[in-house]
Protein backbone atom coordinates (compact mmCIF):
# COMPACT_ATOMS: atom_id res chain seq x y z
CA UNK A 1 0.00 0.00 0.00
CA UNK A 2 1.47 3.27 -0.85
CA UNK A 3 3.14 5.77 2.18
CA UNK A 4 1.24 9.05 2.13
CA UNK A 5 3.62 11.46 2.09
CA UNK A 6 3.28 15.45 2.96
CA UNK A 7 5.98 17.71 1.53
CA UNK A 8 6.24 20.66 3.76
CA UNK A 9 7.59 23.93 2.25
CA UNK A 10 7.41 27.41 2.58
CA UNK A 11 8.19 28.80 6.02
CA UNK A 12 7.83 32.11 7.64
CA UNK A 13 11.06 33.28 6.88
CA UNK A 14 13.05 35.46 3.70
CA UNK A 15 13.61 31.56 2.38
CA UNK A 16 10.00 31.23 1.76
CA UNK A 17 10.00 31.57 -2.28
CA UNK A 18 13.29 28.88 -2.33
CA UNK A 19 11.45 26.41 0.25
CA UNK A 20 8.66 26.42 -2.50
CA UNK A 21 11.38 25.40 -5.27
CA UNK A 22 13.44 23.00 -3.43
CA UNK A 23 9.88 21.08 -2.31
CA UNK A 24 8.86 21.57 -5.58
CA UNK A 25 11.35 19.27 -6.66
CA UNK A 26 11.29 16.57 -4.02
CA UNK A 27 7.26 16.46 -5.33
CA UNK A 28 8.48 16.11 -9.21
CA UNK A 29 11.19 13.44 -8.16
CA UNK A 30 9.91 11.04 -5.72
CA UNK A 31 8.32 8.26 -7.04
CA UNK A 32 4.47 8.06 -7.25
CA UNK A 33 4.04 4.27 -7.83
CA UNK A 34 5.39 4.27 -4.61
CA UNK A 35 4.09 7.08 -2.78
CA UNK A 36 0.89 9.51 -3.26
CA UNK A 37 2.73 13.23 -2.56
CA UNK A 38 0.98 15.98 -1.27
CA UNK A 39 2.41 19.23 -1.33
CA UNK A 40 1.51 21.28 2.02
CA UNK A 41 2.67 25.39 1.95
CA UNK A 42 2.62 26.44 5.51
CA UNK A 43 3.31 30.24 5.73
CA UNK A 44 2.37 32.63 8.88
CA UNK A 45 -1.56 33.06 7.77
CA UNK A 46 -2.42 29.45 6.62
CA UNK A 47 -1.37 25.71 6.30
CA UNK A 48 -2.55 24.63 3.06
CA UNK A 49 -2.29 21.74 0.54
CA UNK A 50 -1.98 22.91 -3.07
CA UNK A 51 -3.25 20.33 -5.63
CA UNK A 52 -2.32 20.64 -9.08
CA UNK A 53 -4.57 23.00 -10.24
CA UNK A 54 -3.56 25.38 -7.06
CA UNK A 55 -6.91 24.68 -5.24
CA UNK A 56 -5.81 24.90 -1.30
CA UNK A 57 -7.34 22.46 1.43
CA UNK A 58 -6.58 23.65 4.62
CA UNK A 59 -4.61 21.43 7.08
CA UNK A 60 -6.30 20.43 10.38
CA UNK A 61 -3.18 21.22 13.06
CA UNK A 62 -4.93 19.11 15.85
CA UNK A 63 -3.47 16.40 14.04
CA UNK A 64 -1.63 17.35 10.73
CA UNK A 65 -4.26 15.77 8.19
CA UNK A 66 -6.25 17.15 5.50
CA UNK A 67 -9.91 16.36 3.89
CA UNK A 68 -10.32 15.69 0.40
CA UNK A 69 -13.98 15.23 -1.00
CA UNK A 70 -15.22 14.16 2.81
CA UNK A 71 -11.87 11.71 3.59
CA UNK A 72 -9.74 11.97 5.85
CA UNK A 73 -6.19 11.91 4.86
CA UNK A 74 -3.24 11.14 7.83
CA UNK A 75 0.21 11.19 6.78
CA UNK A 76 2.92 8.33 6.71
CA UNK A 77 5.94 10.53 6.78
CA UNK A 78 6.12 14.18 6.33
CA UNK A 79 9.55 15.33 4.12
CA UNK A 80 10.61 18.90 5.17
CA UNK A 81 11.85 21.03 2.62
CA UNK A 82 11.41 24.08 4.82
CA UNK A 83 14.33 26.46 4.84
CA UNK A 84 14.53 28.69 8.17
CA UNK A 85 12.00 29.31 10.92
CA UNK A 86 9.64 26.72 11.13
CA UNK A 87 11.29 24.15 9.50
CA UNK A 88 15.09 24.55 10.25
CA UNK A 89 14.79 26.00 14.04
CA UNK A 90 13.27 22.91 15.81
CA UNK A 91 9.54 23.93 15.83
CA UNK A 92 8.12 22.02 13.44
CA UNK A 93 10.53 18.73 14.29
CA UNK A 94 8.97 19.31 17.96
CA UNK A 95 5.14 19.28 16.70
CA UNK A 96 5.64 16.94 14.56
CA UNK A 97 7.41 14.33 17.37
CA UNK A 98 4.45 15.28 19.69
CA UNK A 99 2.00 13.68 16.95
CA UNK A 100 4.27 11.25 16.38
CA UNK A 101 4.74 11.68 12.94
CA UNK A 102 7.77 10.54 11.30
CA UNK A 103 9.60 13.42 9.47
CA UNK A 104 12.99 13.41 7.71
CA UNK A 105 15.11 16.70 9.10
CA UNK A 106 16.66 16.45 12.62
CA UNK A 107 15.18 16.06 15.87
CA UNK A 108 14.07 19.20 17.09
CA UNK A 109 16.88 19.92 19.46
CA UNK A 110 19.76 19.45 16.87
CA UNK A 111 17.50 22.03 14.44
CA UNK A 112 16.90 24.29 16.88
CA UNK A 113 20.69 24.31 18.32
CA UNK A 114 22.24 24.43 14.70
CA UNK A 115 20.17 27.15 13.73
CA UNK A 116 21.61 29.37 16.22
CA UNK A 117 25.08 29.75 14.86
CA UNK A 118 26.48 31.20 18.44
CA UNK A 119 25.11 28.16 20.02
CA UNK A 120 26.16 25.63 17.94
CA UNK A 121 30.07 27.34 17.83
CA UNK A 122 29.94 26.91 21.78
CA UNK A 123 29.01 23.31 21.76
CA UNK A 124 31.17 22.21 19.39
CA UNK A 125 34.24 24.34 20.54
CA UNK A 126 35.13 21.77 23.32
CA UNK A 127 35.51 19.36 20.51
CA UNK A 128 38.22 21.27 18.87
CA UNK A 129 36.29 22.32 16.29
CA UNK A 130 37.96 25.42 15.05
CA UNK A 131 36.02 28.36 13.59
CA UNK A 132 36.52 32.36 13.10
CA UNK A 133 37.08 34.83 15.72
CA UNK A 134 33.46 35.97 16.76
CA UNK A 135 31.67 39.01 18.47
CA UNK A 136 27.90 38.03 19.60
CA UNK A 137 25.13 40.94 20.28
CA UNK A 138 21.30 41.23 20.68
CA UNK A 139 19.14 43.63 19.61
CA UNK A 140 19.07 46.99 22.03
CA UNK A 141 23.20 46.22 23.12
CA UNK A 142 25.25 49.13 23.35
CA UNK A 143 27.79 48.70 19.93
CA UNK A 144 31.29 49.33 20.83
CA UNK A 145 32.66 49.86 17.25
CA UNK A 146 36.35 49.95 18.55
CA UNK A 147 36.46 46.94 21.02
CA UNK A 148 34.39 44.42 17.82
CA UNK A 149 37.04 45.57 15.49
CA UNK A 150 39.57 44.78 18.16
CA UNK A 151 38.73 41.26 18.24
CA UNK A 152 37.92 40.40 15.33
CA UNK A 153 39.91 43.16 12.93
CA UNK A 154 39.25 44.50 9.39
CA UNK A 155 37.69 42.77 6.90
CA UNK A 156 34.89 41.52 9.13
CA UNK A 157 31.28 39.64 8.09
CA UNK A 158 28.18 40.78 10.17
CA UNK A 159 25.54 38.11 10.00
CA UNK A 160 22.12 37.38 11.40
CA UNK A 161 22.39 34.79 13.96
CA UNK A 162 19.66 32.63 12.51
CA UNK A 163 19.05 33.19 8.87
CA UNK A 164 19.63 31.56 5.95
CA UNK A 165 20.88 31.45 2.51
CA UNK A 166 22.79 34.87 2.79
CA UNK A 167 20.09 37.23 3.41
CA UNK A 168 21.26 40.21 6.61
CA UNK A 169 24.97 39.59 5.86
CA UNK A 170 27.90 42.31 5.07
CA UNK A 171 31.32 42.06 4.47
CA UNK A 172 32.95 45.29 6.50
CA UNK A 173 36.46 46.84 5.61
CA UNK A 174 35.95 50.19 7.52
CA UNK A 175 35.00 50.58 10.86
CA UNK A 176 32.55 53.59 9.00
CA UNK A 177 30.21 51.03 7.30
CA UNK A 178 29.98 48.70 10.68
CA UNK A 179 26.78 50.51 12.12
CA UNK A 180 24.74 50.06 8.59
CA UNK A 181 25.73 46.10 8.51
CA UNK A 182 24.46 45.65 12.28
CA UNK A 183 21.46 47.48 10.72
CA UNK A 184 20.72 45.20 8.02
CA UNK A 185 21.30 42.01 10.09
CA UNK A 186 18.96 43.14 12.75
CA UNK A 187 15.88 43.00 10.13
CA UNK A 188 16.65 39.46 9.62
CA UNK A 189 17.02 38.68 13.39
CA UNK A 190 17.23 39.96 16.84
CA UNK A 191 20.88 38.57 17.34
CA UNK A 192 23.80 38.73 15.40
CA UNK A 193 26.99 37.67 14.93
CA UNK A 194 30.28 39.12 13.97
CA UNK A 195 33.29 37.13 12.51
CA UNK A 196 36.78 37.89 11.29
CA UNK A 197 37.54 37.50 7.71
CA UNK A 198 39.08 34.07 7.12
CA UNK A 199 41.35 34.07 4.06
CA UNK A 200 41.06 30.88 1.97
CA UNK A 201 38.98 28.34 -0.24
CA UNK A 202 35.47 27.79 0.84
CA UNK A 203 33.79 24.75 0.77
CA UNK A 204 30.36 23.25 1.37
CA UNK A 205 30.03 19.85 2.35
CA UNK A 206 27.23 17.46 2.04
CA UNK A 207 26.88 14.53 5.17
CA UNK A 208 23.33 12.78 5.30
CA UNK A 209 22.21 9.04 6.81
CA UNK A 210 22.10 6.98 3.29
CA UNK A 211 21.21 3.35 3.84
CA UNK A 212 21.33 3.52 7.29
CA UNK A 213 25.12 4.21 7.52
CA UNK A 214 26.48 8.33 8.11
CA UNK A 215 27.53 9.52 3.98
CA UNK A 216 29.93 11.99 2.73
CA UNK A 217 28.74 13.79 -0.35
CA UNK A 218 31.71 15.00 -2.55
CA UNK A 219 32.81 18.26 -1.42
CA UNK A 220 31.93 21.52 -3.34
CA UNK A 221 34.26 24.37 -3.82
CA UNK A 222 32.46 27.98 -3.49
CA UNK A 223 34.25 30.75 -6.15
CA UNK A 224 31.61 33.36 -5.78
CA UNK A 225 31.71 36.28 -8.72
CA UNK A 226 31.02 38.86 -6.02
CA UNK A 227 32.86 39.60 -2.67
CA UNK A 228 31.67 36.79 -0.74
CA UNK A 229 29.00 33.72 -1.64
CA UNK A 230 25.95 36.11 -0.89
CA UNK A 231 22.44 35.56 -2.09
CA UNK A 232 23.20 36.87 -5.34
CA UNK A 233 26.19 34.52 -6.08
CA UNK A 234 24.52 31.49 -4.14
CA UNK A 235 21.14 32.34 -6.21
CA UNK A 236 21.05 34.20 -9.42
CA UNK A 237 24.62 32.50 -10.91
CA UNK A 238 27.37 35.12 -9.57
CA UNK A 239 29.54 31.95 -8.61
CA UNK A 240 30.90 28.83 -9.59
CA UNK A 241 29.72 25.65 -7.24
CA UNK A 242 32.72 23.00 -8.22
CA UNK A 243 32.30 19.41 -7.40
CA UNK A 244 34.19 17.61 -6.51
CA UNK A 245 36.52 20.67 -4.94
CA UNK A 246 40.03 21.53 -6.26
CA UNK A 247 41.43 21.04 -3.39
CA UNK A 248 44.42 19.00 -2.30
CA UNK A 249 44.12 15.00 -0.58
CA UNK A 250 45.20 16.30 2.80
CA UNK A 251 42.10 19.06 2.99
CA UNK A 252 40.08 16.61 1.42
CA UNK A 253 40.55 13.91 4.02
CA UNK A 254 40.55 16.91 6.98
CA UNK A 255 37.51 18.51 5.80
CA UNK A 256 35.28 15.35 5.04
CA UNK A 257 36.40 13.51 9.03
CA UNK A 258 35.49 17.11 10.35
CA UNK A 259 32.36 17.57 8.34
CA UNK A 260 31.09 13.62 9.80
CA UNK A 261 32.55 14.05 13.38
CA UNK A 262 30.73 16.84 13.61
CA UNK A 263 27.44 15.34 12.44
CA UNK A 264 27.94 12.39 14.75
CA UNK A 265 29.09 14.39 17.70
CA UNK A 266 26.08 16.01 17.45
CA UNK A 267 23.51 13.01 16.36
CA UNK A 268 22.14 14.60 13.28
CA UNK A 269 20.22 12.86 10.90
CA UNK A 270 18.47 13.32 7.86
CA UNK A 271 20.22 15.99 5.22
CA UNK A 272 22.55 18.25 6.64
CA UNK A 273 25.26 20.86 4.70
CA UNK A 274 28.30 22.20 6.27
CA UNK A 275 30.53 25.34 5.37
CA UNK A 276 34.20 25.45 5.96
CA UNK A 277 37.04 27.89 4.67
CA UNK A 278 40.33 26.46 4.55
CA UNK A 279 43.19 28.34 6.41
CA UNK A 280 46.28 26.05 5.25
CA UNK A 281 45.34 22.87 5.46
CA UNK A 282 42.69 23.28 8.47
CA UNK A 283 39.26 23.75 7.82
CA UNK A 284 37.49 25.83 9.99
CA UNK A 285 33.61 26.08 10.44
CA UNK A 286 31.15 28.46 9.72
CA UNK A 287 27.73 27.09 9.84
CA UNK A 288 25.44 23.91 9.29
CA UNK A 289 22.59 23.59 7.51
CA UNK A 290 20.03 21.26 8.45
CA UNK A 291 17.35 21.31 5.37
CA UNK A 292 19.67 22.54 3.19
CA UNK A 293 18.57 23.47 -0.82
CA UNK A 294 17.00 21.04 -3.01
CA UNK A 295 16.73 23.37 -6.29
CA UNK A 296 18.32 22.50 -9.12
CA UNK A 297 20.85 25.14 -8.62
CA UNK A 298 21.14 23.80 -5.06
CA UNK A 299 24.34 22.47 -3.82
CA UNK A 300 23.94 19.07 -1.88
CA UNK A 301 21.63 17.55 -4.72
CA UNK A 302 24.40 18.13 -6.72
CA UNK A 303 26.90 16.62 -4.94
CA UNK A 304 24.60 13.27 -4.59
CA UNK A 305 24.47 13.09 -8.26
CA UNK A 306 28.17 13.21 -8.25
CA UNK A 307 28.02 10.54 -6.03
CA UNK A 308 25.66 8.43 -8.30
CA UNK A 309 22.92 9.02 -6.04
CA UNK A 310 20.01 10.36 -7.97
CA UNK A 311 17.20 13.02 -6.84
CA UNK A 312 15.11 10.31 -6.92
CA UNK A 313 16.87 7.84 -4.84
CA UNK A 314 18.02 10.57 -2.12
CA UNK A 315 14.77 11.67 -1.44
CA UNK A 316 13.49 7.97 -1.04
CA UNK A 317 16.02 7.21 1.23
CA UNK A 318 15.55 10.03 3.09
CA UNK A 319 11.76 8.72 3.51
CA UNK A 320 12.56 4.95 4.26
CA UNK A 321 15.13 5.82 6.94
CA UNK A 322 12.63 7.48 8.94
CA UNK A 323 9.70 4.99 8.38
CA UNK A 324 12.39 1.86 9.26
Amino acid sequence: MKKNIAIIMGGFSSEYNISLKSGKVVFDYLDKEKFNCFPIHISKTKWVFVDGHENETPVNRHDFSIEINGKKINFDCVFNAIHGSPGENGLLQAYFELLKIPQTSCDFYQAALTFNKRDLLSVLKPYGIKTATSFFLNKGDEVNEAEIIEKVKLPCFVKANKSGSSYGISKVYQREDLKTAIELAYKEDDEIIIEGFLDGTEVSVGVITYQGKTKVLPITEIVSENDFFDYEAKYEGKSQEITPARISKRQEENVSALAKKIYEVLKMKGFSRSEFIFVGDEPFLLEVNTTPGLTKESILPKQAQQAGISLGSLFENAIYEVLT
